[in-house]
């Protein structure tokens, strides 16, 4: 049997890769303006030094990036095992506190008084309020706005990983459409699509949307009890991680046959979305793409019913920057990968929307995705 991305053994990150991510970090937290970065558990962490505690408890556990220095990983003593067997352990110092001790003040030897540090979305109000309290005089940024593209641009391996999730997502898809819809709860097929994404591969499932009939006019509705019925246009939206990347694809099908309004309102979703695909190049701005989609659903008068932007990054989590979207103005970078999926939505009746993953390369887009873009009937 021929080997698959999805069924390929990812290569491993290396203590190299992890080494090169912080150092990169580092160096970017200087052109920002910023002393250094401060990480705490969450997707940036695993990122860059590959340590994931086991259990998430009160106890601080902080990674100190400063430009010129080596990085510091303070963790309390008892997982201080744990930490040395990450990936990154050896590409950065070890340091310890135990119960007992104030973690703030063995943290703020570590910090430059009055420095202006960015600090991971996912740190705990608890420890940020410490460090403030142990060191009044220096301020913090959230990386998110700080350094927004520390992880948009992906290495090949990265992007090995996130084709292998978006072919465990097509898998999943293509099983979901010989599922019975008709007479059985949105919730019902939820679970299937959860199912079957794990079958395929992935550890966790993020989201599985079942939208029918004037529930899928609803972006973000989450499955209910609603009984899908013949004659429903039902959005489906999963996805998760496989591998430590994620996967997020969406496909919108028919309970039995289509109305021709509703096969015309699909072809222009699927419009929208290949002229955004087409649009996809190193240099060109986020916000581009978001206006490429826009502007054939709005040609085709329906512009007041696509309420959502047009993409968003993918990595280590499954919603993270680049974001397509108005005002967005920071150009796309090969390695860049993220979702173009427009949508139009029409309350009280049904929505459509089309996903792929895309990543861009030296020469335009490549598709993470690879199942039909045509409206799928089903039973």
């Amino acid at each position: 049997m021929s080997e698959t991305p999805m069924s390929r053994t990812p290569v491993a990150f290396t203590e190299q890769d992890h080494a090169e991510r912080m150092t990169r970090a580092a160096r970017d937290a200087a052109d920002a303006g910023l002393s250094g970065l401060l990480v705490t558990p969450g997707p940036d962490l695993v990122w860059l030094c590959g340590y994931r505690p086991t259990a998430l408890t009160e106890r601080l556990t902080l990674l100190v990036l400063v430009p010129e220095s080596e990085p510091r990983l303070l963790v309390p003593a008892l997982e201080r095992p744990e930490a040395e067997a990450a990936p990154g352990a050896g590409a950065l110092r070890l340091s310890e506190w135990r119960d007992g001790q104030d973690p703030y003040a063995a943290a703020a030897g570590l910090l430059r008084p009055g420095g202006h540090y960015g600090v991971s979305d996912a740190t705990w109000s608890l420890h940020l309020l410490g460090l403030q309290e142990a060191l009044p005089l220096t301020t913090y940024r959230a990386l998110s706005t700080a350094l927004p593209m520390l992880r948009a641009v992906k290495d090949d391996h990265e992007v090995a990983r996130l084709t292998a999730a978006g072919a465990a997502a097509d898998a999943t898809y293509e099983a979901i459409l010989s599922v019975r819809f008709a007479g059985r709860r949105e919730t019902d097929v939820a679970a299937d699509l959860a199912h079957l994404l794990r079958r395929h591969g992935h550890s966790q499932v993020d989201f599985t949307v079942v939208g029918s009939g004037p529930n899928g006019a609803n972006p973000h509705h989450e499955a209910g009890e609603r009984t899908i019925e013949d004659g429903d246009m039902v959005v489906l939206d999963f996805g998760g991680l496989k591998d430590g990347y994620g996967s997020d694809t969406t496909r919108t099908v028919h309970v039995g046959e289509p109305t021709d309004e509703e096969r015309a309102v699909h072809d222009i979703v699927r419009q929208a979305q290949q002229a955004a695909f087409e649009a996809v190049r190193p240099g060109v701005p986020c916000e581009e793409i978001d206006r490429v989609a826009r502007t054939v659903i709005e040609y085709a008068g329906y512009g007041e019913y696509f309420i959502h932007r047009t993409g968003h990054g993918i990595g280590v989590t499954t919603h993270e920057p680049p974001y397509l979207v108005q005002g967005e103005q920071r150009p796309l970078v090969p390695g860049m990968c993220f979702s173009i999926e427009p949508g139009i939505y029409l309350p009280g009746r049904f929505g459509v929307r089309i996903e792929d993953i895309v990543t861009c390369t030296e020469t335009g887009g490549r598709r993470l995705n690879g199942t039909p873009h045509e409206m799928a009937v089903v039973t």
